[in-house]
């Protein structure tokens, strides 16, 4: 089992990795840019996540499709 800090560790590592994907792109499914960046599922949606409770995703779902876009201050 992972220690509390390792997964600390991969999900804030996960989250920077999204931003700075969503910095060049703006707006991305979230089911491509799990392929895009080569990063399981999991890892993604809990990068996310951290993301949201920080303010600097909006999450958006059109047709059972979740989109997430980078909000620019």
């Amino acid at each position: 089992m992972a220690k509390v800090d390792d997964v600390s560790e991969m999900v804030g590592s996960t989250a920077g990795k999204i931003w700075a994907f969503l910095d060049q792109n703006e707006s991305y499914g979230v089911s491509k840019m799990v392929k895009v960046l080569q990063i399981e599922d999991k890892w993604v949606q809990r990068g996310i996540g951290w993301l949201a409770l920080e303010g600097k995703v909006f999450i958006s779902i059109v047709n059972r499709a979740e989109t997430i876009t980078l909000i620019r201050e």
